[in-house]
């Protein structure tokens, strides 16, 4: 599943650290996620979205869809 993470993180300023504090896991977790090496939980996709405000499907790219 491929995400915004990157992006949305470098528009606020934020580190890999500062996101992980901000949601409850390791900077290593969002490094794993933001390099496609691992699939955020349903749980912590939704904590990702709400720590930037957004919808998930506006930080995670379903792909599912055509």
């Amino acid at each position: 599943m491929r995400s915004r993470l990157k992006v949305l993180r470098a528009e606020r300023g934020w580190t890999q650290a500062d996101l992980g504090e901000r949601v409850g896991v390791s900077r290593q977790a969002i490094i794993a996620i933001e390099s496609d090496k691992h699939d955020p939980s349903l749980d912590l996709a939704f904590r990702i979205a709400a720590a930037f405000g957004l919808a998930v499907e506006a930080v995670f790219e379903n792909p599912h869809t055509t």
